[in-house]
């Protein structure tokens, strides 16, 4: 399973590391203005990043689309984005040993905790849109979370340890 490090780079955007199982990494550096620029760095040189693309949000949207097995247009997602500034959309991986596994929503309070929603859980093949109280949480479902980015960080930290 890739390991993901998230990154505020005030006045620049935000940075993800991306450390795959077999040790390769790739830095992905989302810029304010859209811009993503794509690095990598093999495992026999760690810290020797190569940049390999720059693509504007269009193309980053199409690319993800691709690499995310998804079919959809990204036009009418940037309208919604650019109308609701402060709203933030992640996918996150459920992992064996946090402190959400096993545990509801509901018992969680993971809104009342966190101001945030979980919009949906894909689990392998299938997926559960709009999960409720009652559904509960398995190592490997991805959810798909909603929130300011603020509130996304608190949510992750609950899932993983239980608290901020």
């Amino acid at each position: 399973m890739a390991i993901i490090r998230e990154t505020d780079l005030p006045g620049i955007g935000r940075k993800f590391m991306v450390e795959t199982d077999d040790r390769e990494k790739v830095a992905i550096v989302v810029h304010e203005d859209g811009k993503r620029e794509v690095y990598h760095s093999s495992p026999a040189a760690p810290d020797d990043h190569e940049l390999v693309m720059t693509l504007n949000d269009r193309e980053a949207r199409q690319v993800a689309s691709i690499i995310g097995g998804m079919s959809y247009q990204p036009t009418a997602l940037e309208q919604v984005e650019f109308s609701i500034s402060k709203l933030s959309i992640e996918w996150y991986k459920l992992r064996k040993g946090m402190h959400c596994i096993g545990k509801s929503i509901g018992e969680l309070a993971i809104r009342e905790n966190t101001g945030t929603v979980i919009i949906a859980s894909l689990e392998s093949a299938q997926q559960k849109i709009s999960p409720g109280p009652e559904y509960v949480l398995q190592d490997g479902y991805t959810l798909v979370i909603a929130g300011e980015r603020n509130d996304i960080h608190s949510l992750k930290m609950l899932l993983e340890r239980g608290g901020s």
